[in-house]
C-alpha cells in the first residue's frame, strides 16, 4: 500500500513538473508579441518626403545603370524637387542638427544643378559621386529611420583607378558607374563594388 502511493505522488510531480515546464514555453511567444514596434524619431510628414527623395534617388542611379542620359536628366530634375520640398521643420531635434541639415539640402540642389550641366555621362557621374556623399551625410544627420541603406564602392568607377560611391536600400550590388553599357567591359562588371557601410536608424 505504502508503494502504491508513493508511486502515485511519484506520477503527480512528474505531472505537476511537466505542466509547468510547457507553461513557461508557451508563455515565450505571448512576451514577443508584447513587444513595442518601431517608432519613428522624425514625423511621419518628414519620412514620407524623405522617403519620396531616396526614391527618386534610385531612380537617378538605375537611370545611370542603364547609361540612358534623357533618364538621367529628368530623375535628377525630379530629385532636385524632391530636395526642395524636404520639410526639415518636421524634424525632432534641435536647431543645431536642423542647420546641418539644411546646409546639406542646400549643397545638394547645388550639385544637382552641376549634374544637369554636364554634357557626358561621365562627367555627370562624377557629379553623382559628389551628390552620393552629400546625400550619405545628410541621412546620418537626420537619422533617416525607415530603411537599411548601404553605402557601397566602386574601386574603378573613373579611368579604372578612382573609386565611386552609391546607395541602396538593398545589398545587391548594381553597379551605377559601369552600368550595362560600358564601353570596354559591357554589363561584364555590373556586379564590381563592395558594401562599406550600412545606416539602420531604426528603434524599437
Amino acid at each position: 500500500m505504502k508503494k502504491l502511493i508513493l508511486l502515485i505522488l511519484i506520477l503527480l510531480l512528474a505531472v505537476f513538473t511537466a505542466y509547468k515546464l510547457l507553461s513557461k514555453k508557451e508563455s515565450k511567444p505571448e512576451e514577443k508579441a508584447n513587444e513595442p514596434l518601431m517608432i519613428s524619431k522624425n514625423s511621419d510628414a518628414f519620412n514620407m518626403s524623405f522617403a519620396e527623395f531616396m526614391s527618386h534617388y534610385y531612380a537617378l542611379k538605375d537611370a545611370f545603370v542603364d547609361w540612358d542620359t534623357s533618364q538621367v536628366n529628368a530623375q535628377a530634375k525630379s530629385l532636385q524637387r524632391a530636395i526642395d520640398s524636404l520639410p526639415l521643420k518636421e524634424l525632432k531635434a534641435d536647431s543645431s542638427v536642423v542647420l546641418t541639415a539644411d546646409s546639406y539640402v542646400s549643397s545638394i540642389h547645388n550639385e544637382l544643378t552641376g549634374l544637369l550641366g554636364e554634357n557626358s555621362i561621365e562627367g555627370k557621374r562624377h557629379s553623382f559621386n559628389m551628390l552620393t556623399s552629400e546625400i550619405y551625410d545628410l541621412v546620418r544627420v537626420v537619422k533617416y529611420d525607415h530603411e537599411r541603406l548601404y553605402h557601397i564602392k566602386c574601386p574603378m568607377a573613373f579611368s579604372d583607378s578612382l573609386e565611386g560611391y552609391w546607395l541602396s536600400n538593398t545589398n545587391q550590388i548594381v553597379n551605377p558607374y559601369l552600368g550595362r553599357k560600358h564601353p570596354k567591359y559591357k554589363d561584364k562588371m555590373l556586379g564590381c563594388g563592395e558594401i562599406t557601410d550600412s545606416l539602420d536608424f531604426s528603434k524599437k
